[in-house]
């Protein structure tokens, strides 16, 4: 007697490919059963969702300053959604936008409150950067633990956002205070050379927005970059069988690792110096945010970058793993000064500041000023350094191999 095989009751396959007015279809009608699902919920909450629909649509478009005003409010969500769209294509559930627009918006706002007085075009040039490069870092702190760790982006990326949420907050009630406010907590308005130029009647961003559309579209539709994202986002398997680094799809670099850190390290300098806890960053903030910004910032970024370098080339080149613990533990303390100190004596060697205390020290150039300052506190940070940063590389090594 045959036995006849049980079908299950659901069964999934790979589902066929769809054409163009498959897809179009596809999208319509969620947009669609979004509005439904919305319905039903503003009817169990007593309200009539048509007349709530209708309201929508006439406030936003009532009138040319509302088209202006719903326009305004647009650019940031498109330009979010353009962000996010790379991540949920390779199957990253990335919910942190609203963190890394924050975090972003920050940075770019630092140059806005302190540089105020720069070239309108190069101000808006360097926020841009500075909001780019933020943000960016953001993003890269939970890419990083997910392919470290197998972390849960989604909730990584969540927790991030109320972080950026509440640094913002710190900066309203202390440091960015606005001292007119008579007591309020708010961050004093922007000097009208930081905002951006309006073109019909809005600020620019929107022109900025529609060419990050086309740009985000090239991108995945027909580079090499945005073929690879896709696929890993269907199998990441796959995407190894086929020759790709995942890793490196993922996270672009991870060279940049030791970028975060040292990164973490120049905030916290730079930190001290708007709060007021490090006297002598306060003073040199007070002199040159942007001197000081570099300062305080870029030396540790790149002590990091650097000593990473310094350990992958020296064990790829065949000399042992401890050795090359050591030599970078070493070298990362010691480019930390080089880098500080060279950066101070750019910026600040000749103001009065800087020569007041070659005064008191009795020295006569740049170099011997390196010299007595950094002393035999220097020697001692390097000897600690090299000690911790040895015994702590080799502990998450052996951690991170299991």
């Amino acid at each position: 007697m045959n036995k006849q095989t049980k079908e299950p009751l659901l069964r999934t396959v790979k589902r066929a490919e769809m054409g163009n007015r498959q897809i179009l279809i596809l999208r319509l009608l969620a947009i669609l059963l979004s509005l439904v699902a919305g319905g039903i919920f503003i009817l169990c909450i007593g309200y009539n969702p048509f007349v709530i629909y209708g309201t929508i649509i006439t406030g936003a478009f009532r009138s040319a300053m509302a088209v202006q005003a719903t326009v305004k409010i647009m650019i940031p969500l498109l330009i979010c959604s353009l962000g996010v769209t790379l991540a949920f294509k390779m199957r990253f559930w990335n919910i942190g936008a609203e963190g890394q627009l924050i975090f972003g918006a920050t940075c770019a706002s630092f140059f806005a409150l302190y540089c105020s007085n720069w070239n309108h075009v190069v101000l808006l040039l360097v926020m841009a950067v500075a909001g780019i490069v933020g943000g960016g870092l953001w993003g890269l702190i939970p890419a990083f633990f997910k392919v470290k760790f197998n972390t849960n982006e989604t909730l990584f990326t969540l927790m991030l956002n109320y972080i950026a949420m509440y640094f913002v907050s710190y900066l309203q009630d202390g440091p960015w205070r606005d001292p007119a406010a008579n007591g309020f907590s708010k961050i004093q308005r922007f000097d009208a050379n930081a905002a951006l130029d309006k073109v019909a009647g809005i600020q620019c961003g929107w022109i900025v927005a529609l060419i990050l559309v086309v740009v985000v579209f090239v991108y995945l539709k027909f580079s090499k970059s945005g073929y690879e994202i896709g696929v890993v986002g269907v199998s990441q398997d796959t995407a190894r069988y086929a020759g790709m680094n995942v890793k490196k799809i993922i996270l672009k670099t991870m060279f940049l690792s030791g970028a975060i850190c040292g990164l973490a390290f120049g905030l916290t300098s730079f930190y001290m110096a708007l709060t007021g806890e490090s006297a002598f960053s306060s003073m040199l903030l007070s002199i040159s945010p942007i001197g000081t910004v570099v300062t305080c910032i870029l030396p540790r970024v790149l002590e990091g970058w650097l000593s990473g370098l310094l350990f992958k080339a020296m064990y790829k080149g065949g000399v042992s793993r401890k050795f090359s613990y050591f030599a970078a533990s070493l070298a990362c303390p010691l480019l930390n000064t080089l880098l500080f100190m060279s950066s101070l004596c750019i910026f600040f060697y000749n103001t009065e500041y800087i020569q007041g205390m070659v005064s008191t020290m009795g020295v006569s150039n740049p170099f011997l000023f390196v010299i007595a300052f950094v002393g035999m506190q220097g020697l001692i940070e390097a000897v600690l350094c090299f000690v911790v940063a040895s015994v702590v590389s080799r502990a998450l090594f052996a951690a991170l191999k299991r």
